[in-house]
């Protein structure tokens, strides 16, 4: 049985690696159509947020490929330099995303708010979570508990990215509902910017299986050791 779900979780692992290749695939593609109105990333931004009533989130660049996010904690927008100065359908899209992140923070999105209180927590689970497994499962005989502790970590990790689901769904049907309501890009264009919204969300869903995947197999584990 954990032989079977350990097999499931590299399955899962391999397919992220792969459907992550062809997201960037897409998107370099995408970034090398332009949109009718112009417009660059920033300037989207911008006028996504002033037509949503948001005047206290700022735009910024940062470095790196598909770095882009949102942090609830400072207001900002953070865009990388593709999406920031780019005027593509890939820039255009990506742009009005993380806008839709800034949306669902103005409207109380709850599953944001979960996400966000669950951060620290992660972030330093993340940190540590391999080397506590590792030592669990090498010390299961004289010293379980720390494995136990280190399935709980995991499980927090796991939680964390199954809320991001919604999050990040929820963005992307804000923002292509907003670029569907202005003149900023064609319909072709309004579609390929669905498109590549949606390889960029099935990386989440492939994440999320992968760790429940992942999850199950260490409970597994020590069940049998149990």
């Amino acid at each position: 049985m954990s032989s079977s779900i350990l097999l499931l979780s590299v399955l899962f692992f391999v397919v992220g690696l792969i459907v992550s290749g062809l997201l960037k695939r897409r998107m370099a593609e995408y970034s090398q159509i332009p949109i009718e109105s112009g417009l660059s990333g920033k300037e989207i931004a911008e006028k996504m947020l002033r037509d949503s009533g948001i005047n206290d989130v700022s735009i910024t660049c940062v470095d790196g490929y598909l770095t882009d996010h949102y942090n609830p904690q400072n207001k900002t927008v953070n865009l990388s330099p593709d999406v920031y100065n780019g005027r593509s359908v890939a820039a255009a899209a990506i742009a009005a995303h993380e806008c839709g992140h800034a949306v669902q923070h103005e409207q109380a999105y709850v599953w944001l708010g979960l996400r966000s209180t669950l951060v620290p927590v992660v972030s330093f689970s993340s940190r540590y979570v391999q080397w506590v497994l590792l030592g669990g499962v090498l010390l299961i005989n004289t010293f379980p508990e720390l494995l136990v502790i280190g399935v709980i970590m995991f499980g927090l990790t796991t939680i964390f990215s199954v809320i991001t689901l919604p999050v990040e769904f929820d963005a992307s049907r804000r923002a292509l509902i907003w670029l569907d309501t202005t003149n900023i890009m064609s319909r072709e264009a309004h579609d390929k910017a669905r498109n590549g919204l949606k390889w960029a969300a099935s990386t989440y869903v492939i994440a999320a299986l992968a760790s429940i995947a992942t999850l199950l197999y260490y409970l597994s584990f020590l069940n049998r050791r149990n």
